[in-house]
């Protein structure tokens, strides 16, 4: 039978072993510029945990607004394809998940796309 101190102990390191080989792991990171004389800046950043995919806006994240922008990755060029959501905030850190279906891995670029005009409101290159 476990002591009462022992019980404590593997209740209070219960949190800690869970986040045992679970760290997140920044696959690529860029900054932001602007597209279609709007200002961005600001990091952005292509993350994995355990087997997921998002996409991390840091905290220095600013961009000067515009009508129905949305975030989205692109290979050399934006792809419709994988529209992931509306952009949260005009700044700061903010975290977009990326669906299953798209390989995320294989996208070398962070959007700020209009979806409404079809136009270019930010670009970040990951590298």
């Amino acid at each position: 039978m476990l002591s009462r101190r022992t019980t404590l102990l593997a209740i209070a390191a219960s949190p800690l072993l869970a986040n045992v080989g679970f760290a997140a792991s920044t696959i690529r990171s860029g900054t932001f510029t602007g597209k279609s004389r709007h200002e961005a800046s600001g990091t952005a950043s292509l993350v994995e945990e355990s087997g997921s995919f998002t996409v991390q806006l840091g905290a220095d994240f600013s961009f000067d607004g515009a009508p129905d922008p949305k975030i989205a990755l692109g290979r050399n060029g934006y792809d419709p394809a994988t529209l992931l959501a509306p952009l949260a905030s005009d700044s700061g850190a903010q975290t977009y998940a990326v669906p299953a279906a798209i390989d995320a891995a294989s996208y070398n670029e962070i959007w700020i796309w209009c979806e409404r005009f079809n136009v270019p409101l930010g670009l970040a290159i990951l590298k």
